[in-house]
């Protein structure tokens, strides 16, 4: 499957624009974030509390053109993002006024 990560956390992980990654078991939010932290352990704590596994303020989570930040983290991603036909995006929120 696809992910994208906004610039500040390429930076970090060391990556390109555009991550393929290997999800073990129903694709969801959960398994997206759980895949991508194994891969890159620098992530860890940044996209979501490593405690309360909360999602971070401020990151948003897209795929398919929908907004699926306020989703359970185990309800399963569209079809379209399992096959990689579509990429599960994390978007760095824009705040100000």
């Amino acid at each position: 499957m696809r992910v994208i990560l906004p610039q500040h956390l390429r930076t970090l992980a060391q990556v390109g624009s555009e991550l393929q990654l290997e999800v073990d078991g129903p694709v969801t939010q959960r398994s997206v974030l759980d895949a991508l932290e194994a891969r890159y352990p620098m992530l860890r704590g940044t996209i979501r509390d490593q405690v309360t596994e909360q999602r971070r303020p401020f990151l948003r989570f897209f795929a398919c053109e929908e907004d699926l930040s306020h989703e359970p983290p185990d309800a399963a991603l569209p079809d379209a993002v399992a096959s990689g036909a579509e990429p599960f995006i994390v978007i760095g929120a824009i705040a100000g006024g």
